[in-house]
């Protein structure tokens, strides 16, 4: 199945089941930041995961990795058949990262600085190399939505309204009312469900 779309009004993509060909690639016009399932992975020519939000089923451990450095969080409330919040920030100036997660922000730790290169970005699987080779054991099953990416470390105020689905500044990298994407493999574009939250990136 191939959908691509540069002006669209789907609301959600849905991923089935476990495969290394189900993702959506973004495709957006910048093309440098100074600013066990693959949620969204940002690849640049010289680092895999630059950014990757990703959960480890073994560990029960959600884990973004800025840079290729794990900035883990253990012991959250992640649970399938259930929509969840997660925001992932990072400061290009401090090195800062932090996850929010269902609208809570968890401790920073430090992530390292720039990326720099055309980004590959991929939601639904994890790249283990620039815009390719997936592992269908690492891929994301379950339903996506309302997914946006700043080139900016936005306000703890914006990430809340965000979590709670209140008005908030759409992102200038990736903004979900007018994605550019390419779906591959088995998903599914579908209509939002109401009442529903969704993956936040920064």
């Amino acid at each position: 199945m191939f959908w691509s779309t540069k002006s669209t009004l789907i609301k959600m993509f849905t991923f089935p089941q476990e495969t290394n060909t189900a993702l959506v690639r973004l495709n957006t016009s910048f093309h440098s930041f100074a600013s066990s399932q693959g949620l969204f992975s940002l690849a640049s020519p010289a680092n895999q995961n630059e950014v990757l939000i990703f959960y480890d089923s073994s560990k029960k451990l959600l884990a973004p990795y800025l840079h290729n450095v794990e900035i883990g969080y253990g012991e959250l409330d992640y649970v399938p058949n259930k929509w969840h919040s997660i925001c992932t920030t990072w400061n290009s100036k401090t090195g800062l990262g932090q996850l929010w997660f269902n609208g809570l922000p968890m401790t920073k730790k430090f992530a390292g600085s720039t990326i720099n290169g055309k980004p590959s970005i991929i939601l639904g699987q994890e790249q283990d190399s620039y815009g390719s080779h997936f592992d269908a054991k690492q891929s994301f099953v379950g339903m996506m939505t309302d997914v946006h990416m700043w080139d900016h470390e936005i306000t703890p105020c914006e990430i809340q309204k965000y979590a709670e689905e209140l008005s908030f500044t759409p992102g200038n990298v990736i903004n979900w009312a007018a994605l550019d994407f390419k779906a591959e493999g088995n998903v599914f574009v579908e209509s939002k469900q109401v009442g529903c939250n969704s993956v936040c990136l920064l």
